[in-house]
């Protein structure tokens, strides 16, 4: 069932199985935020085994573009599309949150984001990236980071 992510009142609401819960919750309601005071958009996210087509896209990405395969099962996933740009995110488990920003002009910006809630160790498969830390009312300290996406998906 879907669930329109309210960062007013910050819910655990499909993440209560993540040792990082409030954390991981903490950084949803920071890109609902974000998405309701840029875009006046409702960020509303569905449990990963509903948002299978989602899961499988990013996934895809990873793996193609850098080899990577999270190692953490994912709890819920969003799809939608804003302005020109195609928007994925997934939250796993661990606490790991990773965005795809797909903007559909070919010459447009495409980018995979990475973010760890607060309280989180950096993930294996993530080893070599570098974390840029940011302090968020709602989340806490998030440490993020992004590689470009140089093919088509």
């Amino acid at each position: 069932m879907p669930y329109a992510v309210d960062f007013a009142a910050v819910s655990t609401t499909g993440l209560e199985s993540s040792p990082v819960a409030d954390a991981l919750a903490g950084l949803r309601a920071n890109e609902a935020r974000y998405f309701k005071n840029k875009y006046d958009h409702v960020f509303t996210t569905e449990p990963a085994d509903d948002a299978k087509a989602t899961v499988d896209w990013v996934s895809r990405i990873l793996e193609e573009e850098r080899g990577i395969v999270v190692s953490s099962p994912p709890l819920e996933a969003t799809e939608f599309q804003v302005e020109n740009i195609r928007w994925a995110y997934v939250f796993y488990r661990s606490g790991l949150s990773i965005n795809v920003l797909y903007t559909l002009d070919d010459d447009g910006k495409r980018a995979v984001g990475f973010k760890l809630s607060d309280g989180m160790e950096v993930p294996a498969e993530l080893d070599g990236f570098k974390f840029a830390r940011q302090k968020s009312k709602l989340a806490g300290t998030i440490r993020g980071s992004f590689f470009v996406i140089k093919n088509e998906h």
